[in-house]
Formats: C-alpha cells, sequence, structure tokens
C-alpha cells in the first residue's frame, strides 16, 4: 500500500487564431476591438467569452449595430456584466482539461454525475492490472492509531490477493495471450477498493466549472472531492480571472457572488 494525494494538472486551454478573428472583423467591422484585447494581458480564454458576447449584439465597437451606441472597452468589467446578467451560454465556448492523479473511485463515480457541459477518459481497471494498492487517507485519519493499523492491514491483504492472482492466473508468463489477461484482470479489480488511487482526465467548459467548484465545495461535499475542486477553482482564477472573481471562499466553500445561468 502506498500513500498517495490528490493531484490537479491543467494540461489544455482554449488558444485563439487571431489571425481568423481579425478577417472576420475585417469584413463585418470591429478590428479595434481585436487590436485592442490582444495587446492586453487578459487569457485567450477570457478574449474568447469576449468575442462570443459581442457576437450576439454585433458590439465590438460602436456603430456596427444602430441599437448600440456605446459599448464597454473594460474586458473585465464587460465580462463581469455576462456574469452578472447570467449569460451563461457564453461562458460554454471556454474549455478546460485536467489530470486528476491519484484520485479515488469515490471521486470519480461522483464526478462523472456533472455531465453536461463535461467529457471524462479515465484508466480502466479492466486493462490495467494493480500491483499495488495507492490510497488516499484524510488529515483526521491518519491521526487515529488504531484506524490506520487496521486499515493498513486490510490494503496490504488486498495487495497481496492481487499479486497472487496474477501468478495464479499465469498472467506473466511468456504465451499468454491479451485476451486471458484482460479477462482475469477483469475479474481482478473487482477486489480493489473504491478509494483506490486511480487517474482521470476531465474536460469541463467555464459555465459548467463554475457550477461544479460551487457544488463539489460546499461543506456537505465529499471531503476528497472538496479537496480536488478548490485545486481547481485556484487554478481557474488565475486562468481565467475575470471569470472568478466574484467569488469568495469561506472555511472551503467557494461561494459565487452571482449563481449559475
Amino acid at each position: 500500500m502506498r500513500h498517495v494525494e490528490p493531484v490537479v494538472s491543467l494540461i489544455a486551454k482554449p488558444q485563439i487564431d487571431w489571425e481568423a478573428i481579425d478577417a472576420y472583423l475585417d469584413e463585418v467591422g470591429g478590428r479595434s476591438w481585436s487590436d485592442r484585447v490582444q495587446n492586453a494581458p487578459s487569457p485567450d480564454a477570457e478574449d474568447l467569452l469576449e468575442f462570443s458576447g459581442r457576437m450576439c449584439y454585433r458590439s465590438w465597437e460602436p456603430g456596427l449595430n444602430p441599437n448600440v451606441s456605446r459599448v464597454r472597452t473594460d474586458s473585465a468589467a464587460y465580462l463581469g456584466n455576462v456574469i452578472g446578467s447570467q449569460h451563461g451560454s457564453v461562458l460554454e465556448h471556454a474549455n478546460f482539461t485536467f489530470i486528476l492523479h491519484n484520485v479515488s473511485r469515490v471521486l470519480t463515480h461522483e464526478l462523472i454525475r456533472h455531465r453536461a457541459g463535461c467529457a471524462y477518459s479515465q484508466e480502466s481497471l479492466r486493462y490495467v492490472r494493480l500491483d499495488e494498492v495507492p490510497f488516499w487517507f484524510p488529515e483526521w485519519a491518519r491521526e487515529d492509531e488504531e484506524l490506520m493499523e487496521r486499515s493498513l492491514k486490510v490494503l496490504e491483504t488486498l495487495e497481496e490477493h492481487q499479486k497472487w492472482m496474477a501468478e495464479h492466473f499465469k498472467l506473466d508468463e511468456e504465451g499468454t495471450n491479451f485476451a486471458h489477461k484482460k479477462h482475469m484482470t477483469s475479474f481482478m479489480r473487482r477486489f480493489a477498493p473504491e478509494g483506490l488511487g486511480t487517474g482521470i482526465v476531465y474536460t469541463a467548459n467555464l459555465r459548467s466549472l463554475r457550477h461544479v467548484v460551487e457544488m463539489r465545495t460546499a461543506p456537505g461535499a465529499e471531503e476528497e472531492i472538496r479537496l480536488v475542486f478548490d485545486k481547481i477553482g485556484r487554478i481557474m482564477q488565475q486562468e481565467a480571472p475575470a471569470i472568478f472573481a466574484d467569488y469568495t471562499v469561506e472555511d472551503g466553500a467557494w461561494l459565487p457572488g452571482t449563481r449559475k445561468a
């Protein structure tokens, strides 16, 4: 048994093709918006949201839409208004992809309930054979000596059983075909605890991320998922500060100034 800590890594985020946007704006008008935003320090994710929101009203600059005589030129203020007016569909254009490493299947079973605006690719224990049982214990559990002693014995027994089954089924003998390995590995996973550390690739758009950060850091949420989404929330404050500017954090709970649209 190996003690592990949940790790969150951001591995992909939006990148704008400014040449394509400029070509479009040269045709319909609004190139001044592009020139201004490209010279600003705002991340591409936020620029993409602003572009998409301005598409709705053709509000890249005054005069393009006769009904719009004045436009906001401060991008953070513009996006703050998008959040405040609950124009949530605009937030769906920007996707972020994370690796959640050393998280339990307790967490992933809860996480995949959030389907709208999300995509998942999880390590499959039908194919991935276990030779150890990585496991996360919360701090309060690590401080309980009797609990830890008993729990570690259980995990060591399960780990040893995985190794025994691999030998018993002759999985490493030369000539053993993959179909047999897959069949036996699928059976062996039934003896893996739900708290086993695993990995999942998680992609979500900003609308979904705001919702899940709020839901899964709430006081009643399971403690591991609270830990993970606190990490995600802190990453997103760096990656899309204008979109997460309305949050306050109280005792680990992320509270938005404006509820999800």
